[in-house]
């Protein structure tokens, strides 16, 4: 009786805590939405007027980490995202951005959640129409519709769609200082639609430290909260966090067929990137995902099972370009 209390104690707690932590950090500055993001803390290289093509992505490996309930899992993480983008003399834009993600994950055990092998390699498509308009000299708007389709191989890919979108404004404060509102909806496989309060933030705090909301180096899916120092033009070193969710249809041949998948964590990470060219950037990251829960529903979204698992190292990389 007290150890069930106690985990139901644990179980809201991390369910505040996850909630807190999206209004704050989850979502996107008005770059960010923009799928021509500049690596974190850089100046944009999209400010020239007329058309250009950008491309970014990464590969981040986690390491193996134990599931509370019995065995043990890994993941390689692949994302790359491309598409071109026109941009007036006003500095409004317009992208069509198309992305590939790749989830490999590896369940090792005899018993629990990984015995259960409840999934194995786990591919993503997205494609997403950003806007980013100058409503007038300190105002700035944004809007981003998206349609994915994320499941793994051999499901069925029209079961695996979902869609939705942001919209938000930024006010300029100062040219240090950029603050705004937004919202996010998004559908979910078998669940109820998303509603998420987005803050914009991007403040110059000095010549060299930044601090955003928007994605991070240290991530192939969503973004985050990202403290950036930049001692030169070449160099950055960076620290962040935030939440990450990957929810799945699973195949009709596994041990749950046509179920859902969750992997949830909030992963903190560290990393530096060089630019080897003003349009070209290459980053380095290394951290730790806390907090982590793994999830298996049936095809409707019924929970069969929720497990924790014990934080897991990862080391990866980041790129991106624009010609």
């Amino acid at each position: 009786m007290g150890i069930k209390m106690g985990l139901n104690k644990i179980s809201n707690y991390n369910n505040t805590y996850r909630s807190v932590v999206c209004l704050l950090i989850v979502l996107f500055t008005s770059n960010a939405l923009s799928a021509e993001d500049k690596p974190t803390g850089t100046a944009p290289m999209w400010s020239k007027a007329g058309w250009s093509v950008f491309t970014r992505g990464g590969y981040v490996h986690q390491l193996d980490a134990d599931i509370d309930d019995g065995g043990s899992f890994s993941v390689n993480r692949f994302f790359i995202q491309a598409g071109p983008t026109y941009t007036t003399d006003n500095a409004t834009s317009l992208s069509l951005a198309v992305g590939y993600g790749f989830d490999g994950y590896s369940f090792s055990g005899e018993s629990g959640f990984g015995g259960r092998k409840p999934w194995d390699d786990i591919y993503s498509l997205r494609l997403s129409i950003p806007v980013r308009w100058k409503m007038s000299q300190k105002w700035t708007g944004f809007v981003s519709p998206t349609v994915r389709s994320t499941g793994e191989k051999g499901a069925d890919f029209n079961e695996a769609i979902t869609g939705g979108g942001f919209a938000g404004f930024s006010y300029e404060f100062s040219d240090r200082l950029s603050i705004g509102p937004g919202i996010g909806v998004l559908t979910q496989l078998e669940d109820s639609t998303q509603v998420i309060p987005i803050l914009v933030i991007n403040w110059k705090i000095n010549d060299t430290l930044s601090l955003n909301t928007g994605r991070g180096i240290g991530a192939t899916l969503g973004p985050g909260l990202t403290l950036d120092w930049r001692p030169s033009r070449s160099w950055s070193f960076s620290l962040g966090g935030r939440y990450e969710s990957l929810r799945f249809r699973l195949d009709e041949d596994g041990a749950v067929p046509n179920g859902i998948g969750d992997d949830r964590a909030f992963p903190i990470f560290a990393g530096v990137g060089y630019s080897l060219t003003p349009m070209i950037r290459v980053s380095f990251i290394g951290g730790v995902e806390v907090g982590g829960e793994l999830r298996l529903e049936d095809k409707t979204g019924r929970l069969i099972t929720e497990e924790a698992h014990d934080p897991a190292g990862f080391v990866g990389f980041a790129f991106s370009a624009r010609f």
